[in-house]
């Protein structure tokens, strides 16, 4: 098969090197600066240093070039740029299906990435989700990783999972777009309070709470919005979760332990290079789940140490604080 891999970024990078070993890849970004200094080194050395890219690889910036003849589009890039790339591609008269492997909201619209394919792919163009606990730098070795790929045909979702899984990225198919997406935009956020708690040495115990009520947040929220239960229990849920609340490649952890440090948010991304989803989310999450009647205290809570200034020890004594309820359905 001949792949295209939209967007230059760690993730993007690692999932070319996985399918190189057996497609012709594909990788584009629209920056020719970039896309010329990877050319020359053979290596992603912003974003994923360390990894050499074969001579199978094919760079690329004319996005025109980079979906002739691709079988498969891989869309990776960060979601205030997913908008814009769908655009770009109907314009390109692109007819390769487009599965997007970017988690979060849209910035400014609070949409999740299916609803803003519906405004911009073409109505017969098959789409779908790839999500899931996926560190790039574990991919690019290598390591096993398991993913979920979700699209609303079902026939469609299987044909996709069958024809994107590889030895060592094992891919499930699923029909729940919106839990998938979903649980792949909130964990994010959940991660930068359990980074805050860690920062703060407040123990496994709190970071234990954090992950499962987290877990309820994004649950709560899913199920409003036509999600499924079990889709939150699987790999784009509790295992997308899991990972970024507690993995030390985690970049919305790391922005969770810096602001606990103390650290402005400003500096803080600035030190990071990379996107944290999460922060943008947090603001978007919380506009849908105000409008939707959701309560999300954790999400609450990590906005404001963000935003308005609260320190984050106040905000975490707060998130104690506040008055015991049932378990369930709370």
């Amino acid at each position: 098969m001949k792949i295209t891999v939209l967007g230059a970024g760690a993730w993007g990078t690692a999932l070319a090197l996985v399918y190189a070993k057996r497609h012709a890849v594909t990788l584009w970004t629209r920056n020719p600066q970039q896309i010329a200094a990877i050319t020359k080194a053979r290596e992603n050395a912003r974003y994923l240093p360390g990894f050499s890219l074969p001579e199978s690889i094919h760079f690329s910036s004319d996005l025109n070039q980079a979906i002739a003849g691709a079988d498969w589009l891989l869309a990776v890039v960060p979601t205030s740029g997913i908008r814009a790339l769908f655009v770009a591609l109907t314009q390109a008269g692109n007819s390769a299906p487009v599965i997007w492997a970017c988690k979060g909201l849209e910035p400014g619209s609070a949409q999740l990435l299916h609803q803003v394919a519906a405004e911009t792919l073409p109505a017969q163009l098959a789409r779908g989700v790839l999500s899931g606990p996926s560190f790039a730098h574990e991919v690019a070795l290598g390591l096993p990783c398991a993913l979920t790929l979700a699209a609303h045909d079902a026939a469609f979702a299987h044909q996709a999972a069958a024809d994107l899984h590889d030895h060592h990225l094992r891919v499930y198919s699923s029909t729940d777009v919106v839990g998938v997406e979903l649980g792949g935009a909130v964990k994010n956020v959940m991660a930068i309070a359990t980074g805050i708690s860690d920062g703060m040495g407040f123990g496994a115990n709190a970071r234990a709470a954090l992950i499962t009520r987290g877990l309820a947040e994004i649950t709560r929220l899913g199920l409003v919005l036509g999600g499924k239960q079990e889709t939150f229990m699987g790999l784009a849920g509790m295992g997308d979760l899991i990972l970024t609340c507690t993995g030390d490649l985690s970049r919305n952890r790391t922005v969770g332990l810096r602001l606990a440090q103390g650290l402005p948010l400003a500096e803080i991304l600035q030190q990071l290079g990379h996107a944290a989803e999460g922060v943008h989310t947090c603001a978007e999450v919380l506009s849908m789940a105000d409008s939707l009647g959701v309560d999300m205290p954790i999400t609450r809570e990590v906005q404001r140490v963000m935003f308005e200034g609260v320190p984050p020890r106040q905000a975490m004594e707060e998130l104690l604080a506040r008055e015991p309820k049932p378990e369930y359905g709370a």
